[in-house]
């Protein structure tokens, strides 16, 4: 399954509409906005990951994960075990990759999975992540993949997603509640890394 980030309007009143609507929001302070958008429909696809991907998401990973500020995870993952998570991946598991047209390289990634297996009482509800490379940060990759992560999680029978975000890591926090997901709790002291306590916000959406 391969998806196209690109959109193209058709030459009818509707695509005459839409140009007075993007006149307006660029007369009210929105031109940044829609120029980042435009240039991301042009520059990034996003599809599923695929086993020869292991390498562009550990090189997107490993930095994030080192950075020690981003995510809960501590220890780097290597490209062979990356690979076997890929292909061990479930029909309930939702994994893709944001791919960069002009080199083909990967820039992002966006993963989810059963919030537990042990007990078909939470089949509904799916555990998110979302990582995108430090050097392509702010534009707007992130905004192309929870579209279609969502989708997909409603094909899979998912009504409910729900995550853990670092309490200091405003950016990401920022980033889910745009796209609609509320603060539902924090853990303090919830997690411990590189010996320092970090609390824990928990965000979740709702599908349905």
């Amino acid at each position: 399954m391969r998806h196209s980030v690109v959109r193209r309007w058709p030459n009818s009143r509707y695509a005459r509409e839409t140009n007075l609507c993007v006149k307006l929001l660029i007369e009210l302070g929105f031109k940044d906005e829609l120029e980042t958008e435009k240039k991301n429909d042009m520059e990034f696809t996003i599809r599923d990951a695929k086993p020869d991907d292991a390498a562009g998401v550990v090189a997107i990973f490993n930095p994030i994960i080192e950075a020690r500020s981003f995510t809960l995870f501590d220890t780097p993952f290597s490209i062979e075990a990356e690979r076997s998570y890929i292909v061990g991946l479930t029909q309930r598991d939702i994994f893709h990759v944001a791919v960069r047209s002009s080199d083909e390289a990967i820039v992002g990634f966006q993963s989810m999975s059963p919030f537990a297996t042990y007990t078909h009482a939470v089949d509904h509800v799916g555990v998110i992540g979302t990582y995108i490379d430090l050097g392509s940060r702010r534009e707007g990759i992130a905004s192309l993949l929870f579209p279609v992560t969502f989708e997909a999680a409603r094909r899979k029978g998912y009504e409910k997603i729900f995550t853990y975000i670092l309490a200091d890591n405003q950016p990401a926090l920022a980033t889910y509640q745009k796209h609609g997901f509320r603060i539902v709790g924090k853990a303090e002291r919830h997690a411990k890394l590189h010996g320092r306590y970090v609390d824990v916000i928990l965000v979740e959406k709702p599908l349905l």
